[in-house]
This record gives structure tokens, C-alpha cells and sequence, in this order.
């Protein structure tokens, strides 16, 4: 085992093993089926080759990546999926998934409260694009025609997703920490026209947490629907360690219209595993359809009736159900300091780097994500720097990830660096595994010697 979240977690197999044997009980008086797919030599053989090859992946399990949004399932999580996967259930009618659909509806009634919703209307998506594509959906139905807008360091998903539904889409620009500028929207809601506007909590580059309540006063005065993207950093409402202003958003984030988070991201699961969720339910009529040949065995609602995708699968949501009973979703508990070490980590890196002449960090990290650039004369060296180091990390055995964000999110002229292009490309490091917390000092080690390199 060369690493946590890699191989098997002590005990895995046979947990496995006796929830499979489970399984098996609670169909043991169907009559048996010879079983002609059994694993020979060219199954063995294709699964060796198939291992090998991935090992050309980075080890995304492992602390010393803290490059991109990968974090590896809980042992629970990919025991739960692969259980599940011995009856292969589809979420989409109670035909196909009668269980996991009982599954799905509590682990996203779960997901609801978290945001203060009792009552709700929500589903699992394959992953945030799909989840925030129904959202503005629903906000496209409801305000047909009107632009929606989202800062300019939102995720380009709803930029491709506005022009997919015939949406008119526009940016808002941010301000010195990555976060959407309320002056900036104030300014385009007075022009009118505006159906729907996007938050985000945790953007995708620099984990920056958008100014909810000042973006709820102008939802007050111009009656826009508000659609919260927390894909990433919706989990965080649960950590006891956020700065005052994005405790103030998060605290918040249940006067949305909608919200998306992705249980794929920090609720352990594996890909792909989104979440969307409507405060107002009776938006399920939008959804409406006839589908006589997978709805004709129940008078329940199917899941397929309030989702655009149909067939998905309900390993996901077994998985999800079983993860979340192994970790509540309630502050001070086991699941809450997982977020808070992460978060730990990014402000530990985020103090070396403020204190080391050789970098120069961004703005203070909201949630898990630290971001730097490599000191040079100009921004165009900055960048150059910023690569070298980057690969001489990876020779190395740290895996980080380069960006390219808007000069100004960083004090260029402060630091004596002219800004001779508008971007820089800087380093970026996800520290959303809890044990990055006790790998900082490994960590910043290597980042040292790349540097000096």
C-alpha cells in the first residue's frame, strides 16, 4: 500500500465480502442460473493490463497531489457503489432502482437541510455541469428570454450551458479577491433585463466565496432568481473555521432559489455524483412528461419525473446514502473537521508563502484553495517561473496545478513585478484532502527545492 485511499483500506474486503453475502440472502429463493461468466485467463489478463495502465494517472489519492479538484472516495463510498453494482440499479423509474430510489430521495433530503430546506425539490446529476444546467433550466422557464449573468470567475459551464438552452449570458466582473463585484451588478440590474444570477460558493480557481447577502439585497430590489453554484464549496457551511464573510454567505445559502453541490467533490464519493436542489417545489412541473413504458408500477413519484436526465445510475446514490450514515452532516462532527484540516492547510501554505521573498501569494484563502505566483521582473517571467517550477515539483513527487488568472487578483506593483499582460500564470494547490494538513511541511520541503532549482 503506498498511500491512503489507495488499494484496500484495512478490512475493506471482507466488509465487502459480508455485504455481498447479505445480498445474496435477500434473493435466495430465486431458483439459480448457471453462471457463465466466469473470470478465466483472458478476464485476468485484460484486468492486469488495465491495471498497468493506470498507473499512468497521476496519484491522486495520495497528499502529495494538490494539484486539481481530486479527491479519492471513503473506503465506505466505494464499497457502498460496488455493492450496488451487483444488482446495477437506474435511478431514473422505480422499475429500475426501487431501493437506491428510496435511497436517493433521503440522502438529498439530507443534502436539503443542510441549506435549512424541509421542503425542497431535488435529484442526484451525473455532476455539477448537468446539476446547474437543470437549474438554469428552471430559471430559464420561469424568466424566458432574460440574460443570465455570473461573475467572471464562475465556472465557464454556465457561459456553454446559457448558449445550449438560447440563454443570453453575461459576465460581472469581480473584485480583488476573485469574487463577484455587487457594485458591478448593481450597475447591470439597473439596465434591466436580467433573469437570473449566479453565485458561487467556491469558485473552481481561487475558492473565492461570493458576497451572498449583499447579492440577496439586490435580489430584494430588482426580483432576479438567485441560483447558488456550491458545487465546490457547498459542504463548507459545515466548518467552524471560515473567515466572518464567507460565514455571513454561507449562512445564507438557503434564501437561494437553487443550489447545486457535488457530493464528488469534498462528500466523498466517487465520479460523477452532483447535486441540484429548488427551494420552491412546485417548480417539478416544468418537468412534466408521460413515460407509459417505465412508469407503470407505482403511484410514487419516479425520480425520472423531476430530472431531465434519464437513465443514472443508482450505485450513486447507494453509495451517497451509505457514506452519509457513516458521516452526518452536522457541525463539530467527523465529517466538518475533514473540511476544516483542508482548510487548515491552504491558510498554513498560504503563511509560508506570504513569508518566503520568492513568491508572492493571492488574497487569503476562503476554503481549501491556496494560489501563488513565482517572482520575476515582469509578469511575462512570473509565468515563465511559475511553469519551471511546476515541473521541477512533479520530478520532484508534488503534483500542483498552473492557472492563468487576471493580473490583478495579485499586488504585481507591490512586489516590484511590472504587469506587462493582463493574466499571470501563477500555481495553484487544492489541499482538499483532510491529511494535507500533516503533509505541509513535506509539501512546502519539495516546493522549496523545485523553486531552487
Amino acid at each position: 500500500m503506498t498511500g491512503r485511499g489507495f488499494a484496500f483500506a484495512p478490512g475493506e474486503l471482507e466488509a465487502l465480502g459480508a455485504a455481498l453475502s447479505r445480498l445474496e440472502r435477500g434473493f435466495a429463493d430465486l431458483p439459480s442460473v448457471p453462471d457463465e461468466d466466469a473470470i478465466g485467463n483472458a478476464a485476468q489478463t485484460a484486468l492486469l493490463e488495465a491495471a498497468g495502465r493506470m498507473t499512468e494517472n497521476y496519484p491522486y489519492f495520495h497528499p502529495l497531489y494538490a494539484g486539481q479538484m481530486l479527491k479519492p472516495p471513503h473506503p465506505v463510498a466505494r464499497l457502498a457503489y460496488a455493492l450496488a453494482l451487483w444488482i446495477n440499479p437506474n435511478n431514473h423509474a422505480l422499475d429500475g432502482g426501487r431501493a437506491s430510489s428510496a435511497m436517493e430521495k433521503e440522502a438529498v433530503a439530507a443534502l436539503a437541510r443542510l441549506f435549512g430546506w424541509e421542503m425542497h425539490l431535488g435529484h442526484l446529476c451525473g455532476g455539477g455541469t448537468m446539476a446547474n444546467l437543470e437549474a438554469l433550466w428552471v430559471a430559464g422557464k420561469l424568466t424566458p428570454g432574460k440574460t443570465v449573468v455570473a461573475s467572471s470567475q464562475a465556472h465557464y459551464t454556465h457561459r456553454r450551458i446559457s448558449a445550449v438552452l438560447g440563454l443570453p449570458f453575461e459576465e460581472i466582473g469581480c473584485d480583488r479577491r476573485g469574487r463577484l463585484d455587487p457594485e458591478a451588478l448593481a450597475r447591470r440590474l439597473e439596465r434591466g433585463g436580467i433573469g437570473a444570477v449566479v453565485a458561487t460558493l467556491g469558485t473552481t480557481a481561487t475558492g473565492s466565496v461570493d458576497p451572498l447577502p449583499a447579492i440577496l439585497e439586490l435580489r430584494a430590489r430588482h426580483g432576479f432568481r438567485l441560483h447558488a453554484d456550491a458545487a465546490y464549496g457547498g459542504y463548507f457551511g459545515l466548518a467552524g473555521n471560515l473567515d466572518v464573510e464567507a460565514r455571513h454567505a454561507f449562512d445564507r445559502l438557503g434564501e437561494a432559489d437553487s443550489i447545486v453541490i457535488d457530493p464528488h467533490k469534498h462528500g466523498l464519493q466517487p465520479y460523477g455524483c452532483g447535486c441540484v436542489l429548488f427551494r420552491d417545489p412546485s417548480v417539478g412541473a416544468l418537468y412534466k412528461h408521460d413515460s407509459p413504458y417505465t412508469y407503470f408500477t407505482s403511484t410514487e413519484m419516479h425520480l425520472g419525473e423531476i430530472s431531465l436526465e434519464c437513465s443514472r445510475a443508482g450505485a450513486s446514490a447507494a453509495a451517497l446514502w451509505t457514506t452519509m450514515h457513516v458521516f452526518p452532516l452536522e457541525r463539530g462532527g467527523a465529517f466538518a473537521r475533514r473540511l476544516e484540516a483542508g482548510r487548515e492547510a491552504a491558510l498554513e501554505l498560504h503563511r509560508r508563502l506570504a513569508s518566503d521573498a520568492r513568491f508572492l501569494p493571492a488574497f487569503r484563502p476562503e476554503l481549501d484553495i491556496a494560489v501563488w505566483v513565482v517572482r520575476g521582473s515582469s509578469a511575462t517571467e512570473s509565468s515563465a517561473r511559475a511553469r519551471r517550477v511546476f515541473d521541477e515539483a512533479a520530478r520532484r513527487g508534488l503534483h500542483l496545478a498552473v492557472a492563468e488568472l487576471p493580473a490583478e487578483l495579485f499586488d504585481l506593483a507591490g512586489a516590484g513585478i511590472e504587469r506587462d499582460r493582463e493574466t499571470v500564470t501563477c500555481l495553484r494547490s487544492v489541499l482538499m484532502k483532510p491529511e494535507h494538513r500533516e503533509w505541509i511541511g513535506r509539501i512546502w520541503e519539495i516546493l522549496d527545492a523545485a523553486a531552487d532549482a
